[in-house]
């Protein structure tokens, strides 16, 4: 049988892997945006600022933000009341962080799905972005596998909170 620590370990390398990534695109996002303010402000001397900027930066965020989730998720940094679980009942405290995963993990489930239709949806229809003219489908594919695994992020934290019931028969 595989330890749970040993998937943990792999999982926490595989996010913070997309965590980076996440942190590198936020950088040259920050630099997009330094370089387009710039051009925007020395343009009577022939410069001007980055055409279509504000799309690639709305792309750039979202895929900052979908690579952040799963790196959260499996330092338990989401849903967290610790200043008054901390003072209830250990099976309450337990209670309370099993629904509040749980939770979470439907939610990740729901968007992944989202973003997995959406993403068909503009393929589809051939959605482009207005100024680069980039397939609006392209943004959504970038974030989805960082959605995935936030997903199934979400269900191993489920299952580590269910394996650390206060109240659990002794084997």
């Amino acid at each position: 049988m595989i330890k749970i620590s040993l998937i943990q370990k792999q999982l926490e390398k595989l996010c913070k892997a997309f965590a980076l990534a996440g942190g590198f695109m936020l950088i040259v996002l920050a630099l997009l945006t330094v370089i387009s303010v710039i051009g925007r402000t020395i343009n009577a001397y022939g410069f001007g600022p980055i055409q279509g900027d504000f799309e690639l930066v709305e792309n750039g965020t979202a895929f900052v933000v979908f690579c952040s989730l799963p790196y959260c998720q499996i330092r338990f940094g989401h849903v967290s009341v610790d200043i008054l679980s901390r003072r209830f009942p250990a099976m309450l405290s337990w209670i309370i962080s099993l629904i509040s995963q749980f939770g979470m993990m439907v939610i990740a489930i729901i968007i992944t799905r989202q973003l997995y239709l959406g993403m068909v949806d503009k393929y589809n229809w051939g959605e482009t972005s207005f100024i680069l003219a980039l397939p609006a489908w392209w943004g959504y594919a970038a974030v989805l596998p960082a959605s995935i695994l936030w997903s199934v992020v979400c269900l191993f934290t489920v299952l580590i909170v269910i394996a650390n019931n206060p109240h659990k028969v002794a084997s």
